[in-house]
This record gives structure tokens, sequence and C-alpha cells, in this order.
């Protein structure tokens, strides 16, 4: 036998994903700014309150997307489980201690700060299947060892989510879980079983709240009558006029009449159409191109990944990431029903920005463990690519 092959270090991150993160997260000043300007005057008597509101949180979303950049993923296996349960305890605060906002208890305050609890279920939940992927193997496909164990997790945070009420958040918890599940290797009876024995369920969710389907008839008249007030809700019809006033090229910063007052939720979710019109075609585009080189290196990187863990911990992160900001500018653009859905590191708010620029700092770790950015030295490497793998034992 000859001397084996001295593997290269691999600690160099994917710089074009960090690039287009920070340039997403500094922009998102100037933008929330100007869409935040107005109703920030109304409320606190002083048009940049929650500028700087949202420069902390970005300030923070920075120190953290460095410091998980730096930590090895595979540490994170030891501790998904545990943050998992601490995920479901902090959702079942929100019951008995959370701010209740437009009907529903979201957010739990901690002072200055708060958290909504289902942005830290989404990220512990998808990082806690990636290690059970890993774990369990093809034992995945077993449907009561593996398949179960799984959809009970999956299940308990959806519900927990769900009967805050937080409908669109729970529901894109549940299809990328599902997603990455079926990624995971599960068999695909047990997911068409699965969905299949909840339809009905879902149906008689739908139904309990009127507001619902409201919504829901409202986006079907809007797709299928004509655009005008009397067939679009007052949000979406006023987003869709923001978009128009930019045209090509945008009426320039800090120009917007629709955040006057027009449009509610200017700065948040529907931040996107403040995008439109100041900034048009182009600024929307170029944001837009951000997020797919993301969703592009993102995918890539899972691809060359060193392991399954890290596989799929990549997907999951730049799935989650990528799929929000489609999904935001689908609903602003009236392309999809209305959700209280974000667009990443653009809206304004705290838990979004944070736990998805943590999660970035770990796409970007498993990035610099791949052959995508070699040094031009070698040196030897000591242990093996997968370690701490086998230092995860039985998990559920």
């Amino acid at each position: 036998m000859g001397n084996p092959v001295t593997p290269r270090v691999r600690n160099h991150i994917d710089f074009a994903t960090l690039v287009a993160l920070l340039a997403l997260m500094l922009l998102s000043l100037g933008i929330v700014y100007s869409a935040s300007s107005t109703f920030s005057m109304r409320k606190y008597e002083d048009s940049e309150w929650l500028l700087m509101s949202h420069t902390v949180k970005v300030a923070i979303a920075i120190v953290l997307l460095f410091i998980t950049m730096k930590i090895d993923y595979h540490r994170y296996q030891n501790l998904t489980k545990l943050a998992l349960v601490s995920a479901v305890l902090l959702l079942l605060a929100t019951f008995a201690a959370g701010v209740v906002a437009k009907g529903a208890a979201r957010w739990i305050r901690f002072g200055y700060f708060g958290i909504q609890p289902s942005e830290f279920a989404k990220y512990a939940l998808l990082f806690h299947l990636c290690t059970l992927f890993s774990v369990k193997g093809e034992l995945v496909r077993d449907f009561r060892r593996g398949f179960v164990p799984m959809m009970v997790w999956i299940g308990l945070v959806t519900v927990l989510v769900l009967i805050q009420p937080n409908f669109s958040m729970g529901t894109m918890i549940f299809l990328l879980s599902v997603a990455m599940v079926y990624i995971g290797g599960v068999r695909l009876k047990h997911l068409v079983l699965t969905f299949g024995s909840l339809v009905p369920l879902l149906g008689v969710y739908l139904m309990s709240a009127p507001y619902r389907v409201d919504r829901l008839r409202n986006y079907l008249d809007s797709l299928l009558g004509e655009f005008s007030l009397k067939n679009t809700p007052y949000q979406l019809f006023q987003g869709i006029i923001a978009f128009g006033r930019g045209g090509i090229f945008g009426v320039g910063a800090g120009e917007s009449r629709q955040r006057d007052g027009f449009l509610p939720e200017a700065h948040t979710d529907f931040v996107f159409s403040i995008l439109g019109e100041e900034y048009g075609f182009v600024g929307t585009m170029f944001f837009m191109i951000l997020f797919l080189l993301i969703m592009h290196r993102g995918y890539r990187i899972a691809r060359f990944a060193p392991d399954a863990f890290g596989r799929n911990l990549a997907i999951a992160i730049t799935s989650a990431v990528t799929l929000y900001a489609v999904i935001n500018a689908g609903v602003t653009l009236g392309l999809l029903p209305t959700t209280g859905l974000p667009m990443p590191f653009v809206s304004f708010g705290g838990s979004s920005m944070v736990l998805s620029a943590a999660a970035v700092g770990v796409l970007l770790n498993i990035s610099s463990q791949t052959d995508l950015h070699p040094r031009a030295s070698q040196v030897p490497v000591v242990g093996a690519v997968n370690a701490g793998k086998s230092a995860v034992g039985k998990v559920y």
C-alpha cells in the first residue's frame, strides 16, 4: 500500500456568500429608515427611532455571524436536542407570558429586547432533523424507529406555532421540515400517508378563523378579477401601487409616498414594496440576485460538504433563507396569498435577522471545510472529517 494522500487544510469560507449577506444587511439600513420614518415619527416622535433599533439588531446579527462562522459545525450535533427542547418550552411560554399583538401571542420580551420563539424553533427543528439523519442513517426509512420520532418533533413544533396563532410561520416550518425529511431519505409512501391524513385537519384549521377564509377568498379574487381596490386587499393594493410608481429605476431614495400612511407594515412585511418604489425594477432585481447568489452558493456548499450532517445542514439553512425571500417577494407582488413572513435580512425585526445571520454563519463554517476554497499549502489534518459524529449517542 502506498502512502495516504495528505488532505488539504480547509479553512477558507465562501466569500461570495459572506459579501452577499453583508450587503443585504447593510443596505437594509437605508431601506428600513425610509420605510419606517413616517411611522416612527408618529409613534415615537422621532423619525430615526426604528432605524436605531434596526441598527442595533443588524450589529448583533453581524457579530453572531462571525462567531458561528468560527465554530466547527460538528459541535452542534450534541446540542440540537437541547436547543429543540428549549424552543418548545419557549413556545409554551408564549401562552403564559407572551406579548399579544394583533390577536396573537408570538413574542416574549426581556426588557428592551424581545424574541420570537417560532424563529428559534424553526432553526432548532431543522438542525435536530439533520442530526437525526446523520445518526440514524438508513434507519430513517423505518416507519416506527425513524419516521415517527421525526414527525413527532415536527408535529409538536408546528402545532404550537399554529395555535399562537401564526398560520404562515407554522406552515413554513412544516413544509421546510417535511422537505428535509424527504431529502434525508425517508420513504415517500410514509410522507404521502402523513399528508393524506392531515388534509382534513388543515381544512378544519383554515375554516376555524374567518380572517383566514377571507384572506384566501381575497387572494383568489385578486387573481381572477381586475386589479382594483374592490377586488384586491387594501395592503396588497397599496403595495402594488408602490411597485408601479417605482417603474424601472425608482423614484429615488427617501422619496416614497406609500410609506406615508398608505401602506401598512411598510417597514416589515411589505418593505420589498418600498424597495420597488424607491429603487424600481433594477433595485428589486439587485436584491433578488443577492438572494439567488446565496442560494446558488449554499447548495454548492451542500454538494461539496464533507459529510451527511454538513450536506443536510447546508441545504436546510439555504432553503430556509432563500425560500422566505421568494415567498415575501411573491406576496408583495400579489402572486401568493398575504402572509406575515418577513424579507430575510431586509425587513425590520430582530429575531429573523439575528437567527438567520447566525445560521448563515454555520453555513459559512461548512464551506470552510469543503474543497471549494483550499489553501495552497498542504499540511496534515488531525482527525477525520466526520470527527464528532461518533460522540453522538442514541438520539430522538
